[in-house]
């Protein structure tokens, strides 16, 4: 069976009416109430942008459940380097890339994962998030949402490239980006510009084979955390 997947604001981020959801029910709120505020033509130049993607293959042409995964070593906001192989020896590694602290999104994903991490560990799991942010904003990132888990600088995409999980923006989208904020302020003057990685979710066993992956087009559409702790309670008792 395949299975496809998806990840970041932490729960004090959230209004009070938001605790008791399930994370696919707050990126949907978040989805409306942000499309109450755009004009129909920057709704539409987004809508683009998402099919530009579909319509590039992006999603078949990353690595899926089955194959192996690439090995990796990146720095934390500390300046600690972490090997994937490495926490693969200790259980397996839920991998999840997030676009960047400028993305609502995905910090209502990210705290969404927070929330389940407790249960994550318990089933004998890590979590490690990557992200083309710069170590400085990755540390305002975890600190925003309180995050417990590794976050690591993927510099230039240079992970996310092995995964073949990176896109283009369509010029419209790279337009309205630069209107919001600068994207070089986030990932550093040296980093491509119009280049972001799909917010993709995997689990990793022991022998680095992907068990499990969630993979979507639409950036607003993220891996659900309870899915995958149900995931890793499965593994769990296959002994794997």
């Amino acid at each position: 069976m395949k299975v496809i997947l998806i990840t970041i604001m932490t729960a004090s981020c959230l209004s009070p009416n938001t605790q008791g959801q399930s994370l696919r029910e707050q990126l949907q709120a978040r989805k409306d109430a942000g499309s109450k505020k755009i004009t129909k033509e920057i709704k539409s130049d987004f809508a683009q942008g998402i099919a530009a993607i579909k319509n590039a293959k992006i999603v078949e042409g990353a690595k899926q459940m089955g194959d192996k995964a690439p090995d990796f070593t990146l720095k934390n906001a500390m300046g600690k380097s972490i090997t994937l192989a490495d926490e693969l020896k200790k259980g397996p590694v839920v991998l999840t890339w997030y676009r960047g602290g400028w993305c609502p999104y995905c910090n209502i994903a990210m705290a969404a994962m927070q929330k389940e991490l407790p249960a994550i560990k318990m089933a004998g799991a890590s979590l490690i998030a990557l992200t083309p942010e710069l170590p400085d904003k990755t540390l305002t990132t975890k600190e925003k949402n309180g995050l417990k888990f590794e976050v690591l600088t993927d510099l230039n995409h240079q992970v996310a490239r092995t995964y073949g999980l990176l896109f283009k923006l369509t010029p419209e989208v790279e337009k309205h980006y630069e209107n919001f904020f600068n994207l070089e302020n986030f990932n550093g003057k040296d980093a491509t510009k119009n280049t972001l990685p799909l917010a993709a979710t995997y689990i990793i066993g022991h022998d680095q084979k992907i068990l499990w992956a969630f993979l979507h087009h639409d950036y607003r559409m993220r891996a659900e955390p309870k899915d995958i702790v149900k995931f890793l309670a499965h593994l769990e008792k296959k002994g794997k």
